[in-house]
């Protein structure tokens, strides 16, 4: 059984990089626990047999009328059962309560569905990418 997806829910700094090795993402372990002190936000859920992390995301930003959506992971084991939507709901949610009136994000093209379905409008836009 699952518990509800909560604002803020106090994360310790492995479950993020663990989380994102579970889908096949970079850990980025040395962003975290700064992550938490730097972004405006972020939403979790837990299982309660054993209280892992299943799923994760925030939003970053000024805390102004933008924000950035970033980092929507559900454990492999727990995907395709609307918990994505779920998460994605509460921050935008959320976003709304503290007063953002623009949320975006990025996401490979295979997602475009599931970001439509979650109220996303597709919008040009661009990219820079230090060079390795």
């Amino acid at each position: 059984m699952m518990r509800e997806i909560l604002i803020n829910l106090p994360i310790e700094s492995h479950e993020v990089p663990n989380l994102r090795e579970l889908v096949g993402w970079d850990g980025r372990h040395s962003d975290y626990p700064t992550l938490f002190e730097r972004c405006n936000f972020w939403a979790g859920l837990r299982v309660e047999k054993n209280n892992e992390l299943i799923a994760f995301g925030y939003v970053a930003g000024m805390g102004l009328q933008h924000g950035y959506m970033e980092d929507i992971i559900v454990h492999p084991q727990y995907q395709k059962k609307g918990i994505g939507q779920s998460l994605v709901k509460k921050l935008l949610q959320e976003s709304e309560r503290v007063g953002l009136e623009i949320v975006t994000l990025t996401y490979d093209s295979k997602h475009a569905s599931f970001y439509n379905e979650s109220g996303f409008k597709p919008c040009s836009g661009g990219l820079w990418r230090k060079k390795d």
